[in-house]
């Protein structure tokens, strides 16, 4: 794949995503494709189907993978939208902004929903949901986001869905910013339908999402979507005929994810990966520290995939000054997004490597106004 001519970005993007890509991934998205050809469909649609399931569990046969338009709200909305019946009740296990998202989803659709909210520094207490599913027998499903990037805290979902399956719950996991990035399988999990996006660990682009459940949960949603578009069986099913989208697929962005995920198992799976994101974080706050930042969170909270540290305190600072002197020496970095707090947040998934973050420091050191 000849990338000569692509130009060079003029920064790094260190964020949760849309992330830094490599030139190959972008560079495929320079051919067009017909959406109803088997070409795309069936050697592009259908091996991301099957290496995404393959990526999600030994237990391949029991799961399956559907591609949803739209961003990772999108499939979220989809899966809340399309796996509750009526009768059915879901506890929403919220301790971030996407947490809370999913309690906004579930009162715009009229799901009936229970919630267990903490602050966005704190992990769920396992005995606090086991009493509120002991006290809530109408409860049917349980949803929890396992990376939260409002502050970069790692939830503990396999505890959690464990516990949940324990009551015979069916368990839905926001994975955005986890899947493919930290080692996991969905079957040992006993995660039901696990939600992610193009544009994270995986290190696509944006424009689509992807949902990765259990066939036999799958089939439980017939007919039960409150949504046309985000119709999750329907668009499952139409898709196992062949790889077709029921609605107009964004084919440069799939071909894009497809070459990706090629570069994924290139860099040798999701294990290795998950090393080099983690010497990326390690090397990060490290480096911050030396130079007088401090985390919002403790080390043991941490995730490998994005990092809020407080904001120094001195009346010279001002985060829109650093992010454009940073922007300027080629970094990217995300405002805070806690709701008591003022931070600022560094990523170090995509295309970024230990040696990016070293320099990243140095910038910092350089730029220091306060």
């Amino acid at each position: 794949m000849n990338t000569n001519n692509l130009p060079d970005n003029p920064y790094l993007l260190l964020t949760p995503g849309p992330l830094s890509t490599s030139k190959t991934v972008k560079a495929a998205m320079l051919r067009d494709w017909c959406t109803w050809d088997e070409d795309y469909n069936l050697k592009v649609v259908q091996e991301i189907r099957n290496r995404l399931t393959l990526l999600a569990t030994s237990e391949k046969d029991l799961y399956s993978a559907v591609l949803m338009q739209g961003s990772g709200t999108f499939a979220v909305e989809s899966v809340i939208g399309s796996s509750i019946p009526a009768f059915g009740k879901l506890l929403i296990i919220a301790n971030g902004a996407y947490g809370m998202r999913m309690i906004q989803i579930a009162k715009v659709l009229g799901v009936a929903y229970e919630t267990y909210i903490l602050a966005e520094v704190d992990l769920p207490d396992i005995g606090k949901v086991r009493k509120l599913l002991e006290m809530n027998p109408e409860i049917t499903h349980l949803a929890i986001v396992h990376c939260e990037t409002t502050t970069g805290i790692l939830n503990p979902v396999r505890e959690i869905t464990t516990l949940a399956k324990q009551y015979n719950k069916i368990t839905i996991v926001d994975a955005m910013s986890s899947f493919g990035g930290i080692p996991m399988d969905v079957h040992d999990w006993q995660i039901d339908f696990l939600i992610s996006s193009a544009n994270k660990c995986i290190q696509g682009v944006p424009g689509f999402s992807f949902i990765i459940a259990r066939k036999d949960k799958l089939e439980q949603c017939k007919n039960l979507a409150r949504s046309l578009s985000l119709d999750l069986y329907d668009q499952w099913t139409t898709m196992e005929n062949g790889g077709k989208w029921r609605f107009t697929s964004p084919t440069h962005v799939v071909r894009a994810f497809l070459q990706a995920l090629v570069e994924l198992e290139d860099e040798g799976e999701v294990e290795n990966r998950y090393e080099r994101y983690s010497q990326n974080q390690k090397r990060l706050v490290e480096g911050m520290r030396k130079i007088g930042f401090t985390t919002l969170l403790p080390d043991i909270m941490h995730s490998p995939i994005i990092t809020s540290f407080l904001s120094p305190q001195e009346e010279e600072y001002s985060f829109l000054k650093f992010y454009n002197l940073l922007k300027d020496s080629g970094y990217v970095i995300y405002p805070g997004k806690i709701s008591n707090g003022d931070t600022f947040r560094i990523g170090n998934i995509g295309v970024v490597n230990p040696a990016d973050i070293n320099q990243l420091i140095e910038a910092i050191i350089r730029i220091k106004f306060w």
